[in-house]
Formats: structure tokens, C-alpha cells, sequence
């Protein structure tokens, strides 16, 4: 077995597994801060309830985010040991700053917020969890300048066979990152407004109790649902469009694009042979790539062995072409379950608008089991990401096969892997259970936080 893809799979399954936390925590915050807001503002101890409800469940998937994040940091040391000394002194500052200044301040203030309720003014607890809210996406936005040097790498220089860093500043101003940032906050807050709307129908549906809550949530989630899953396509497209500029493997792999094209096809259903770098069988909307990749219906989109051709003139001989089937699949994934969460986020605001929501049950019925779509869209999306940006793991300076641990042997890669799945597994399984229990209000709605924790 090869070592390399063994230590790329360990890593795989345990950031996918944190990335279900991750969202629920970018967009939870800000809805509960923004309930809070409302009932300082107004007096409605309905808002009050709202939002002590809505926190502890905020506070379970916060506390499964952290233990399943520090897991990941350690791997750079034990299974990605060449990565780090090679690009250590970049990629370690955004790092370090983002444990000792976001993560420091959102868990800071969380301990304020949950034993704060009668020790703590109204607006000065409110203050408490839009400093969570703040920590927790700056939290994301120094983890994606990371991300963004290992996609589009800048501010560096190569001395002594290592990546110093040349200037902080075009970390901070890369390109990507500014595509990427909006797009993940973004998904956050449709993946917060998604699991807020799966609860409430089932609080409204099965468990026909304390529905004004549960109403107000639903009507909450239903609008967050609609903006986020708006902005989530918007900064989607824009990111798609940098995408065909910067790398356009990328672009070409996520649509099987062999041979360049002008104007480009976008594919519908395409069956892919990789062995024969060919499509056996293809459903293509004709214009459709340029429009998205230009916004108009013409505009060349370059072809995989073109694309090919030219890294082996900057990057000399080798194979530059990521796993087709795979960013072809996984892009399709993300887009088909983001089109539908589209429509079923218009259709709850319709049916809160028309005051029809009582009368649709089955609608009410099957909305729990929407609660997975977001994370499939983000799950699948960041799957793409990396895997049609292969062979680098830092893009046109250093290859994945160059970078992983020369010291690890395969039976450990494969018995850390073993372990690791086996003890996500648990936690998933107790993550579940929890925010069940609590969804289901198996406790008083209006018990403080605070006793609750203790």
C-alpha cells in the first residue's frame, strides 16, 4: 500500500469529519447573537427563549468542532512532516495567530455567555456572543489564509530549499482568499438556517409543543436560509470564475473538459473512462461554460491536455492531471444539493408568507431530514477542492508525493487510520444523540445555560 495516499486518506476523513462542526458554528453563532440582539432590543422573552434554546445546541457542536480540530494540527507534525518544514514558516503564522487570537476570544466570551445570564447586564451579555460570533469566523479566516497559499501560493520566497515568507500583507490581500472567505461564511450561515428549519419542523410536526418558538424559529431559519443559500451561489459563481483564471485544471477536471474549448460546453451527465483521457458519454448544455466562466456565451475554457502540456513546459515532465471522476462527481455533488437546498429554502419562506405552513405536513414531515444537505454541499465542495487541485499540495512549488513523512511506515498510517475512523465514528454517533436529546427539549426550554453545563 502507498504510504502517501494512506496518510492523504487519514487526513481526509478527519478534516471531513470536522467540517461538520465547522459550519454549524460559523453561522449558529451569528443567528443566536442576532435572537439575543432582539430580545435586548425589544423586551420579547420569546427572543430569550429562542435563544437559549438554539444555544445549547450551539454549544455541543462547539465543543465536538474543538476536539475534532486539534487532531487535524497534529498531523502536519506526524504525517506531513516535509510539508512543514517546508512551508513551516508561512503556514504556521495564520496558524498560530488564529489558536492564540479568534480561538482564544470565541471561548473566551462562550464561558462568558453561558455563566453570564443573571451575573452579566443584557447588553453587555449580548456583547459576549457577537464576540463568539467574531471569534469564531476570524477563527475561519486565518485557517483559509492558509488554505489559500496551499491554492494560490504568495508572499514567499524559496531559500535554503524552504518557503520563507516574503510579506504578511499578500497573505493577507491573496486573491483567493477573497473568494473563498465569503463563500465558506456564507455556507455556514445555510447550513445554521438548514438545521434551525429541520428542528422546528419537527418540534411543529411531531412534537406539537411550545410552537410559537418553534414558528418564530422556522420563519428565522427559513429567511437565513434564502440569503445564505443566495450568497452561497453568488460567491460560488464568482469563485468559479477566479477558478478558470487561476487554476484551470481545476475548472477542466470538475467538468471532464479534455480538449479546450471555445465556446465551452457545460456537462450535465458525463461517463468518464480516465484510462483513455476520454468521455464515453456526454449530456452538455451548448454555451453554457463561457457563460459561466465569462458571463457571456463565448470565451475559450482550456482543456485538461492542454493544460497538461503547458504545466510540463513551467513544471517539467510528470503527470499534472488530478482524479477526474472524482472532482467531476464531487463538483455535481455540491451543485445539485445546493440547487436544492435553493428551492427548498424559498419554498419555507413561501409557506411562512402565505401562513400555509400548518397545513403542510409532509412538508414538515421530511424538512429534518434536510438538515444533511448542507453538510453533503460543503463535505463534497471541499473534497473537489483538494482533490482537483492534486498532484500539489501547494500549488506549482511542491508536489503531495514530496511531502508527506519519509519515517512513517504504512502499518502505522494504517493503524492510525483504523483508530482515528473508529474513534470519529463514536463521536459522531454522541454528537448525534446529544443534539437529539436537546432538540427534542427533553429539558425545560427556559433552563439557564448555565445550569445546564454545570
Amino acid at each position: 500500500m502507498d504510504p502517501v495516499i494512506l496518510a492523504r486518506l487519514q487526513f481526509t476523513i478527519t478534516c471531513v469529519f470536522h467540517f461538520f462542526f465547522v459550519p454549524l458554528t460559523l453561522g449558529l453563532s451569528i443567528l443566536i447573537a442576532l435572537m439575543e440582539t432582539m430580545y435586548v432590543r425589544t423586551g420579547n422573552e420569546l427572543y430569550k427563549r429562542m435563544t437559549k434554546f438554539w444555544g445549547k445546541l450551539f454549544l455541543i457542536n462547539f465543543a465536538m468542532g474543538v476536539v475534532t480540530g486539534i487532531v487535524m494540527e497534529f498531523q502536519f507534525g506526524m504525517n506531513w512532516s516535509e510539508y512543514s518544514r517546508f512551508v513551516g514558516d508561512i503556514f504556521g503564522a495564520p496558524l498560530a495567530i488564529e489558536a492564540l487570537l479568534a480561538f482564544f476570544l470565541e471561548s473566551t466570551f462562550l464561558g462568558l455567555w453561558i455563566f453570564g445570564w443573571d451575573r452579566l447586564s443584557p447588553r453587555m451579555h449580548a456583547a459576549t456572543i457577537w464576540m463568539v460570533a467574531i471569534g469564531s469566523n476570524l477563527s475561519a479566516f486565518w485557517i483559509l489564509i492558509a488554505n489559500s497559499f496551499m491554492q494560490e501560493p504568495v508572499g514567499y520566497a524559496i531559500e535554503n530549499g524552504r518557503a520563507v515568507m516574503t510579506s504578511f500583507f499578500a497573505l493577507l490581500s491573496n486573491p483567493h482568499l477573497w473568494v473563498q472567505f465569503p463563500h465558506v461564511i456564507t455556507s455556514g450561515i445555510t447550513t445554521a438556517a438548514f438545521f434551525i428549519l429541520g428542528i422546528s419542523a419537527y418540534q411543529l410536526f411531531y412534537k406539537k409543543r411550545d410552537s410559537e418558538i418553534f414558528l418564530r424559529s422556522f420563519k428565522w431559519g427559513a429567511v437565513a436560509g434564502v440569503i445564505g443559500i443566495s450568497l452561497v451561489s453568488l460567491t460560488g459563481h464568482s469563485q468559479a470564475q477566479y477558478m478558470v483564471e487561476a487554476q484551470p485544471m481545476k475548472m477542466a477536471a470538475g467538468e471532464a473538459l479534455w480538449q479546450t474549448e471555445d465556446p465551452a460546453d457545460l456537462s450535465l451527465v458525463t461517463i468518464i473512462d480516465e484510462d483513455q483521457q476520454r468521455n464515453v458519454f456526454d449530456i452538455r448544455i451548448p454555451r453554457a461554460l463561457s457563460l459561466l466562466a465569462y458571463n457571456r456565451f463565448d470565451g475559450e475554457v482550456q482543456g485538461i491536455n492542454d493544460i497538461q502540456q503547458e504545466y510540463e513546459s513551467l513544471y517539467g515532465p510528470g503527470d499534472y492531471i488530478p482524479p477526474v471522476a472524482i472532482s467531476y462527481w464531487s463538483f455535481r455533488a455540491m451543485v445539485g444539493v445546493g440547487s436544492l437546498m435553493l428551492l427548498l429554502a424559498f419554498y419555507a419562506l413561501f409557506l411562512m408568507l402565505t401562513k400555509r405552513l400548518p397545513k403542510a405536513e409532509r412538508f414538515l414531515r421530511w424538512m429534518p431530514y434536510a438538515i444533511a444537505l448542507p453538510i453533503i454541499g460543503t463535505s463534497t465542495g471541499w473534497i473537489f477542492t483538494e482533490v482537483a487541485r492534486q498532484p500539489w499540495i501547494v500549488f506549482g512549488i511542491m508536489r503531495t508525493e514530496d511531502a508527506a513523512s519519509p519515517n512513517v511506515s504504512v502499518s502505522m498510517l494504517l493503524t492510525s487510520l483504523i483508530v482515528y475512523t473508529l474513534l470519529y465514528g463514536v463521536l459522531i454517533v454522541v454528537d448525534v444523540y446529544l443534539l437529539a436529546k436537546y432538540a427534542k427539549d427533553e429539558t425545560p426550554i427556559n433552563e439557564s445555560l448555565g445550569d445546564a453545563v454545570a
